[in-house]
């Protein structure tokens, strides 16, 4: 069988597990974790191979399609499509509307595979061997999900018990086991014939939606709606919110998975896991003499079997053991690493406390489509930013009605509109941009812009803001 597979890549969450470095308007799979690189473009990496397959569809949430795009234009990977969810229904509907997608675009008979973004995989040889197993058994008529062959007895997996031996060297499914306790996941592995469910799936988009008719119809019909009625904006295809809504809100697992009897499982020994705690980084990375996983800048002395990450402020750890420490822009977690699964606990405090809700929600970068900006100092009446330009960008026209702007150009050069005027703008050059007054930041240039933004007045708020034209089809922020 040498037709190429159509990955489909769900890139949503909550960014609760991974705090502070993922939030709610970042989640893990947008982050440098343990690599320079995030785990969404190591995910698009490993299905960038043209003789194996297309270009990916990705199925994300309005909030982050601008940080999917950008996260694929630095990689080099082309997509198929971006499906916008345009509210959260669970997994079921989003992989139902992406299945419905993939017939319209490459036909019923096109092959699927259905993988997370936020995993860390060795998709060395064991990884294209049971891709390669999988398409095999797709082919015979089975929806066919990887186990991950168990190391340990661990209670944060769901299982996979194996049946029936069949030809591809894959079984069909004899039962899914929820996440168990210790001495059930002991049991398992002593008894031999189960599997961590790895929530990879591969099957034919035919089969795909007729066991959703079958099992999960309203699933099935909200979705195709969704799609029917879904408009096109800009990269991006946004399904229909009222169709879409209409789903019930289950995840494939329980929709269709644990019910039908087309279920196979191909046993799969590369290395992997979902990232869902700093346990688990510190089990993936490597470790010093004393157990350490150090990353990014940190100091670490008489310290054991310990987790210490920080890209920007400069960390220094003694005399623990059995710790993650964490340090993000503006908030840094400490705990023992045996507690990192209760890390959501944590946020949802924090989230129902006024004083610290912000840090649940947002990073001080944000992203758009032209680029982002980074807030870096915030105080009475004033708040300092740093703007970042993609090359050929340019922002909105625009004005605010409460507070005046300063830009001084630090990297590259700007094109700057005031009013009627148009100013150039080079490095240790400024601009003044007064209250009320009509204007428009371009980078012109082939390198990254970058301003440092001041602004002074009564209201700060990124909702004071009034756009003239913007190519980017935005009415807000």
């Amino acid at each position: 069988m040498n037709q190429k597979i159509i990955p489909v890549i769900m890139a949503g969450g909550k960014g609760t597990r991974l705090w502070p470095l993922s939030r709610a308007t970042t989640p893990k799979q947008f982050i440098q974790v343990v690599d320079e690189k995030t785990l969404f473009q190591e995910t698009l990496e490993r299905v960038a191979d043209p003789d194996l397959y297309e270009a990916p569809v990705v199925i994300t949430n309005q909030d982050f399609r601008f940080v999917v795009a950008e996260q694929a234009r630095e990689v080099g990977i082309a997509l198929s499509g971006i499906l916008l969810e345009p509210v959260a229904r669970n997994t079921a509907a989003a992989i139902a509307a992406a299945a419905i997608f993939l017939s319209k675009r490459f036909g019923d008979d096109a092959v699927l595979q259905l993988l997370a973004s936020d995993h860390e995989i060795d998709a060395g040889a064991k990884y294209r061997q049971a891709i390669h197993a999988a398409r095999e058994t797709a082919a015979l008529g089975k929806i066919v999900t990887f186990g991950i062959t168990p190391s340990e007895p661990a209670t944060g997996y769901g299982y996979i018990e194996q049946g029936i031996a069949l030809p591809t060297g894959a079984f069909e499914v004899k039962r899914f086991v929820e996440k168990p306790q210790l001495a059930a996941a002991k049991e398992m592995l002593a008894g031999g014939g189960f599997f961590w469910n790895s929530g990879i799936f591969m099957c034919r988009v035919d089969l795909l939606i007729s066991e959703l008719n079958v099992y999960a119809p309203e699933v099935l019909q909200a979705a195709r709606e969704a799609v029917e009625r879904a408009s096109v904006d800009l990269d991006f295809v946004r399904l229909d919110m009222t169709s879409f809504n209409a789903s019930p809100d289950i995840s494939i697992d329980y929709a269709v998975m644990e019910k039908t009897d087309k279920a196979a499982v191909v046993p799969s020994s590369f290395q992997w896991s979902d990232l869902g705690s700093w346990d688990a980084v510190w089990k993936l990375g490597g470790k010093d003499e004393n157990g350490n996983v150090v990353i990014g800048h940190a100091t670490v002395m008489n310290t054991e079997n310990s987790l210490v990450l920080s890209r920007h402020t400069h960390l220094a750890v003694q005399g623990l053991k059995n710790v993650a420490v964490i340090a993000a822009e503006d908030a840094v977690y400490v705990g023992c690493l045996d507690d990192a699964q209760q890390v959501g606990k944590l946020v949802r405090h924090l989230a129902s406390t006024k004083n610290t809700a912000s840090l649940t929600e947002t990073h001080p970068t944000t992203y758009r489509p032209w680029g982002g900006y980074t807030s870096l100092l915030q105080g009475d009446r004033f708040q300092v930013k740093r703007l970042f330009v993609l090359p050929g960008k340019k922002l909105s026209l625009q004005k605010h009605f409460h507070r005046s702007e300063h830009w001084v150009c630090v990297k590259g050069t700007a094109e700057v509109t005031i009013g009627d005027r148009l100013v150039i703008v080079r490095e240790n050059e400024s601009v003044y941009i007064p209250q009320s007054e009509l204007h428009r930041l371009h980078n012109p240039g082939k390198i990254l812009l970058e301003m440092i933004e001041v602004q002074t007045g009564s209201y700060l708020g990124e909702d004071d803001i009034v756009r003239l034209s913007d190519e980017f089809g935005r009415e807000e922020s």
